[in-house]
């Protein structure tokens, strides 16, 4: 089989506003298991929405926009119901700038000879596809953007506003979050920025500048935490809504402790939700529960719902509830992009 066979059927990403999934939810308030579980947390997040105090933060883990739920983030955005994003490397970088450059996702299989993709420059998530050459692209594309700017160590942040900018200059990615999230002002964090095709790129940028003995661009993730940690001291409430664990949820968890450490008075975070299918057992980041991370200083106890359900189920059933309820339609645009640039130690 050729490479052109392989890459066929393109992923396409659900739209939250063309169902309606209230009723659905309400039965879901009766049953049991996750069923109900999954009916808090809906309930939980149209409650951040309502709250004119809270602010809002996204954690995104795990293959997600490549699996078609970059757009309900999109419109989570577009419809305020987010005010700040931390999310893997991958999710930002590797899978939504990655389209917003005119390449996509297919539908695959984990039923494939894997040995026949490599062959073929196909990387496999799972049971889908994406050209692993176009994918280079992307990398040399982050290249580009670190050598046009001033060399100095930026955020994750800061550096993603630059590409949402360099989105918005090519006339590119209208769906994509990077440049939606510019556009408005809403922050994304990406605490292990190396770690996906923007460290690919940042390396190839640092070995040119060491090469001809030039200063060079880099990411300080400690700049991140600082920046982060001062949105949530200026803010009176926060809630959390996790998708998976690892990085991101530590990250955004960590930050009540870090405004204790500074001497800033700040309170747990007041709701939190988190869709997981790990376990807690084993003391696993991504499975470890918002009662354990109670017991950190990081999450109040009162407004909180774990559910084990895998996220391209979970997440378009709850952000529908919220959208077709309309707790955001008060809502204020934050835009800590620009108000982080005020904010001083």
């Amino acid at each position: 089989m050729a490479k052109k066979d392989f890459l066929q059927k393109e992923i396409k990403h659900i739209d939250i506003k063309k169902f309606d999934s209230v009723n659905l939810i309400e039965q879901f308030k009766n049953m049991a298991f996750q069923a109900r579980n999954l009916a808090v947390a809906s309930e939980i997040y149209n409650k951040m929405l309502e709250d004119k105090k809270c602010t809002i933060i996204l954690t995104l883990a795990g293959s997600l926009f490549s699996a078609g739920l970059k757009k309900v983030v999109y419109d989570m955005i577009d419809n305020n119901m987010v005010d700040v994003i931390v999310s893997t490397g991958a999710i930002i970088v590797d899978q939504d700038f990655f389209e917003a450059l005119g390449f996509k996702h297919y539908i695959g299989t984990p039923e494939v000879d894997d040995d026949i993709l490599m062959k073929n420059a196909i990387d496999r998530i799972y049971d889908t596809f994406i050209d692993e050459d176009e994918l280079r692209i992307c990398d040399m594309t982050i290249k580009e953007i670190a050598n046009s700017i001033k060399p100095k160590a930026y955020s994750s942040r800061e550096f993603i506003d630059i590409m949402g900018e360099y989105l918005v200059k090519k006339n590119m990615g209208k769906d994509s979050v990077v440049r939606l999230a510019h556009e408005k002002g809403v922050p994304i964090f990406v605490p292990a920025f190396s770690d996906c095709s923007a460290g690919f790129g940042l390396i190839f940028h640092q070995w040119e500048m060491e090469k001809e003995n030039k200063n060079k661009v880099s990411i300080d993730s400690v700049k991140d935490f600082l920046e982060l940690t001062k949105i949530k001291s200026i803010t009176e409430e926060t809630g959390i809504f996790m998708i998976g664990g690892g990085v991101p949820k530590n990250f955004t968890q960590d930050v009540t402790v870090a405004c204790d450490i500074l001497g800033k008075t700040a309170n747990l975070h007041k709701y939190a939700i988190q869709i997981t299918v790990a376990d807690e057992r084993d003391g696993g980041l991504s499975g470890s529960t918002l009662k354990e991370a109670h017991s950190w200083g990081k999450v109040d106890n009162k407004n909180e719902q774990m559910v084990y359900a895998e996220a391209t189920l979970a997440l378009p059933l709850i952000v529908s509830y919220a959208y077709h309820k309309k707790g955001y339609m008060n809502r204020e645009m934050k835009k800590f992009n620009s108000v982080l640039s005020e904010v001083k130690a």
